[in-house]
C-alpha cells in the first residue's frame, strides 16, 4: 500500500488549525460570559502582564488524556510559556477559567508544574495567574486519578531560589489556593475567592452553611488570615501591582536585587521628621508618613496593610536599593505587637534574607500584647519563632529607636546585643523593660500609699526612671552606636547601607538559611 504524501502548506494548515482551535479557548460564549463578570480572560491577563510581544507559549497543543474531553479542553486549561516584565525573562501560568470553570486536569496541572521546575533551574520568577476550581472530578476520582495528581514531595524544595507571585482572580478552590500559599507574594483581586473549597461541597460534605466570601473573599484574608499581601481593585490593577512588585527583587537568589535611579538627595536634612515624629511618649502619629518621607519617593510598598496594624512590613528604596522596612506603628495600638504581628514579621524576614533584601527595624512599641488572649494564641512561642528567624538571618539589619522600645520587643525590633550592623537612636528614644508607669505601680504600688504624699513621691520615681530609659547612659556604655537628629534619618540609613554593601560593594548578600521556612506558620 503506497502512503498517501502530503505537502508543507497541507501540514501546515492542519497546525494552523489547531493553533487557532485552541487559542479560541473555551468560545465565544463563555469568554462573552467571563467579560461580563468585569474580567479579562486568561490570554487577556497574560498580554497585560507582559512586555508586548514577548510571549512565548509551550503546550498551546495540549488537552485533556481523557478521551471524552479532549475537545472541550484547549491548552487543557492552563496557559503557559516565557515572557517578558520590563525587560526580565519570567515564566507565567494562566487559569483558563472559559474551560471547565478553571477547574485542572491532568496534563495542565503537570504543565504547570513542568514548567515552574525548568523556570527555576534556569532562575526565571514564576508568575501564577490563578482562576481555577481545584482539580476536575472525572480526572482526580478513583485510585488512578488520586494517586497521579498527587502534589509531590519527591523532587527538590522550592527553596525560594526565584521569586514566585501568585494571583486570585476569580473562584480559586483547590489548586490555585495551594500555589499562592507556598508563593512569595500574593495578590488576590476584590470579588475574588481563596479558599481550600467551595461552600457547596462544604455543606455537602460537613453540613456547614456559609458563603463563598466568608471562606475566602478578600477583606477575610487582608485583615483575619493575613494570607494576602496585597489588594487589587481589578484585573489589569492586579497585573500592574505584578510587575510593580518584581522590580524589588533579583531574577533568582544568585543575583543582587536591581538598584534604581533616585533622584532624591541622599544627604540632605530632612526637617519635616521632627514635625512627623513627637516627642511626648503618648502622642500618637503614623509611621507610614515617616516611611514614605526617608524613602526614596513613591517607593514604599507596604505587605499585608491591613493585618495587625501595629507592624508595618514594607518593601521600598533607599537610594536606588530595594531594603525591607519592619516598623511599629503607633497609630494602631501604639504599637503592642500581637501574636499575629509575629507571624507577619516572621514571613517578612524569610522573605528579604532569601533575596538579599536588608531589613530596616524602627522601633516604637510599649512591648507585645500580654493577657488570655495572647496566651491562647501561643504568644510565647511566636516571640520565640520572631527571635529564631532573627537568629538565622544574614542580610544587614539596621535598627533605629523612634521613640519607645520596652520589654522583649526591644529584642525583636533588634535592640541591644541582637546583632545589628549599626544600632541608632534618636535622643528622646526610651527604653526600657516596660513603661515607667507601669514599673512605679508594680514595684511601688502599696509602697506608696503608706507616704506623707504620695503623688509627689510617684512623680520622682517616675522622673528618675525615665531618666534611666533615656539613650545617653547606653550610649556611654557603647550599646548604641550613635544619638542622630531626627531630620537626618535618611542620610544615616543610607549611609550605613552603603557600608554594609562593603569595600567591593558586594557585600550584604545572604546565606538564605531562612529560605525553607514556610511562609506563614
Amino acid at each position: 500500500m503506497t502512503e498517501t504524501s502530503h505537502s508543507h502548506e497541507e501540514y501546515l494548515a492542519e497546525l494552523q488549525k489547531r493553533e487557532a482551535s485552541a487559542r479560541a479557548m473555551g468560545g465565544e460564549k463563555r469568554i462573552a460570559r467571563h467579560h461580563a463578570q468585569g474580567s479579562l480572560t486568561a490570554r487577556e491577563r497574560i498580554d497585560a502582564l507582559l512586555d508586548a510581544d514577548t510571549f512565548d507559549e509551550l503546550g498551546l497543543l495540549a488537552h485533556s488524556d481523557l478521551l471524552e474531553a479532549r475537545e472541550n479542553t484547549p491548552a487543557d486549561g492552563k496557559i503557559t510559556g516565557y515572557g517578558a516584565i520590563n525587560g526580565r525573562t519570567v515564566f507565567v501560568c494562566a487559569d483558563d477559567a472559559t474551560v471547565m470553570a478553571g477547574a485542572g486536569g491532568r496534563i495542565g496541572y503537570g504543565k504547570q508544574m513542568e514548567g515552574f521546575k525548568k523556570a527555576t533551574k534556569l532562575g526565571y520568577p514564576c508568575v501564577n495567574l490563578g482562576d481555577g476550581g481545584g482539580a476536575r472530578i472525572p480526572d482526580i476520582m478513583g485510585a488512578t486519578g488520586m494517586m497521579s495528581m498527587t502534589y509531590r514531595v519527591d523532587g527538590e524544595a522550592r527553596n525560594r531560589y526565584v521569586p514566585q507571585i501568585a494571583t486570585i482572580m476569580g473562584a480559586c478552590y483547590g489548586g490555585p489556593t495551594w500555589t499562592a500559599s507556598v508563593s512569595d507574594i500574593v495578590i488576590q483581586v476584590k470579588g475574588a475567592i481563596m479558599a481550600v473549597a467551595g461552600p457547596a461541597i462544604l455543606e455537602v460534605a460537613t453540613g456547614e452553611k456559609t458563603t463563598a466570601e466568608a471562606l475566602g473573599g478578600w477583606e477575610f484574608h487582608a485583615h483575619t488570615t493575613g494570607l494576602v499581601d496585597i489588594v487589587a481593585e481589578d484585573d489589569r490593577d492586579c497585573l500592574w501591582k505584578v510587575r510593580h512588585v518584581l522590580s524589588y527583587f533579583p531574577s533568582n537568589a544568585d543575583l543582587m536585587p536591581a538598584v534604581v535611579a533616585s533622584k532624591k538627595s541622599s544627604s540632605a536634612p530632612q526637617p519635616i521628621l521632627r514635625d512627623l515624629i513627637p516627642t511626648d511618649p503618648k502622642a500618637i502619629y503614623d509611621m507610614r508618613h515617616v516611611l514614605d518621607a526617608i524613602a526614596d519617593d513613591d517607593s514604599v510598598l507596604e505587605l499585608k496593610p491591613d493585618y495587625e496594624g501595629s507592624l508595618i512590613t514594607a518593601l521600598a528604596r533607599m537610594d536606588g536599593h530595594p531594603v525591607g522596612f519592619l516598623t511599629n506603628n503607633p497609630l494602631v495600638n501604639v504599637g503592642a505587637m500581637g501574636p499575629g504581628a509575629c507571624e507577619k514579621a516572621i514571613s517578612f524576614i524569610c522573605l528579604c534574607d532569601s533575596f538579599h533584601i536588608p531589613l530596616i527595624f524602627l522601633h516604637d512599641t510599649p512591648g507585645f500584647f500580654v493577657g488570655k488572649f495572647a496566651e491562647e494564641h501561643k504568644m510565647a512561642q511566636k516571640i520565640m519563632a520572631f527571635i529564631q528567624a532573627l537568629q538565622q538571618s544574614t542580610v544587614p539589619r539596621i535598627s533605629l529607636i523612634v521613640r519607645k522600645s520596652y520589654g522583649m520587643a526591644h529584642c525583636n525590633m533588634v535592640g541591644g546585643n541582637m546583632g545589628a550592623s549599626i544600632l541608632l537612636a534618636l535622643p528622646f528614644a526610651e527604653v526600657s523593660f516596660m513603661a515607667p508607669e507601669v514599673a512605679v505601680n508594680v514595684v511601688y504600688g502599696r509602697k506608696l500609699k503608706d507616704l506623707p504624699d504620695p503623688e509627689t513621691a510617684k512623680q520622682i520615681m517616675l522622673d528618675e526612671m525615665r531618666q534611666g530609659n533615656t539613650p545617653w547612659e547606653a550610649a556611654g556604655l557603647n550599646l548604641i552606636d550613635k544619638v542622630i537628629d531626627p531630620q537626618t534619618i535618611r542620610a544615616e540609613l543610607i549611609r550605613a547601607l552603603k557600608r554594609t554593601r562593603g569595600a567591593d560593594g558586594r557585600g550584604g548578600r545572604s546565606k538564605r538559611l531562612l529560605a525553607n521556612w514556610s511562609r506563614m506558620f
